[in-house]
C-alpha cells in the first residue's frame, strides 16, 4: 500500500510537471506542503521526489528546495552535486553497501590515481551505491581511503548506510571539511568491479575522484567512484554575473 501511495504521489506531480503546472526553473511546494495536499507522510513524499530525481526531472538542494530540471524522463540518473550539501543527499538518495574494508597501501597506478606519493598507507572502505529499488542495478562502486587512524569506521559505515564517510569523520574526530576537489574522467571498467556492477569488462565508465580537505588544506578522504555507462550524470547550471568593477564573469551552480 505504501509503495502504491509513493508511486502514486510520483504519478500527480510528473503530471504536473509535463502540463506545465510546475514549468521548468520553477520550485515545487515543500515536503510540508506536498505531505498537506496529499495526506500523507514525509517518507512518502520523499520517495516520491526521490523518483522524479532518478528520471531526470527534478533536482534536490537542501537550502534552495526542488527545481524542475525537465518535462519529460531522461535515461540513467541525474544529480546536481554542486556542494558538500549536494552531496550529502546523494549519500541520502543511494544507501552505501560496504563490500569489504582494510588496509592497503598505494602502488604506483593508486598513486596516480588518487594523486599521492607511491607508498602512501590508507583505509580503504569500498561498497556499491543502490538506489534501494529492488533488482535495479547499482548506480556505482566507490572506493573511499581515508587515514589508517580513522579504521575504527570500517564497522561505523556498514550502521549508518545513509551518511557519507566525510560526514562520519567530522562527528568523531572533530575535523571540518572545507573544500572539496573532483576530477571527472572517462575510464574503462575494470573487470573487478564489472562482475559486481553488473557490467561488460572494459565498457564504458564515469569515474568521479574527489579530494575532501580541512581548513588547512590537509586530506581528510579521497573518494574515487565508478559509474558504469547510462547509470549516473552530473549536471550543472551556469549563470553569467555582471560585476560592475570586473566586467563580465560566469559562476557554476
Amino acid at each position: 500500500m505504501g509503495e502504491t501511495l509513493w508511486a502514486q504521489v510520483a504519478q500527480d506531480l510528473t503530471a504536473g510537471i509535463s502540463s506545465g503546472r510546475f514549468p521548468v526553473g520553477s520550485l515545487l511546494p515543500t515536503e510540508l506542503d506536498l505531505c498537506a495536499h496529499y495526506g500523507t507522510s514525509r517518507h512518502t513524499v520523499r520517495t516520491a521526489i526521490r523518483q522524479l530525481q532518478e528520471q531526470g526531472l527534478v533536482s534536490r538542494n537542501k537550502k534552495a528546495g526542488t527545481r524542475v530540471e525537465a518535462t519529460a524522463p531522461t535515461s540513467g540518473y541525474r544529480q546536481a552535486l554542486a556542494s558538500l550539501e549536494d552531496l550529502v543527499q546523494f549519500g541520502e538518495a543511494y544507501v552505501r553497501e560496504v563490500q569489504a574494508t582494510g588496509p592497503v597501501t598505494a602502488d604506483a597506478e593508486l598513486a596516480a590515481e588518487l594523486g599521492c606519493a607511491p607508498g602512501t598507507r590508507w583505509f580503504r572502505i569500498s561498497s556499491l551505491r543502490l538506489d534501494g529499488r529492488p533488482g535495479s542495478a547499482p548506480v556505482g562502486w566507490t572506493d573511499v581511503y581515508v587515514d589508517p587512524a580513522y579504521a575504527d569506521l570500517g564497522e561505523i559505515v556498514r550502521a549508518a548506510p545513509h551518511l557519507l564517510v566525510i560526514t562520519l569523520i567530522e562527528q568523531r574526530h572533530g575535523r571540518s571539511c572545507v573544500e572539496i576537489r573532483q576530477d571527472v574522467d572517462a575510464v574503462a571498467l575494470p573487470p573487478a568491479q564489472a562482475a559486481t556492477l553488473g557490467a561488460q569488462p572494459g565498457s564504458p565508465a564515469l569515474r568521479i575522484v574527489r579530494h575532501y580537505l580541512d581548513q588547512a588544506g590537509k586530506v581528510m578522504e579521497i573518494s574515487s567512484t565508478l559509474h558504469p555507462a547510462g547509470r549516473f550524470s552530473i549536471s550543472q547550471r551556469m549563470r553569467r554575473m555582471i560585476d560592475a568593477n570586473d566586467g563580465e564573469r560566469s559562476e557554476a551552480t
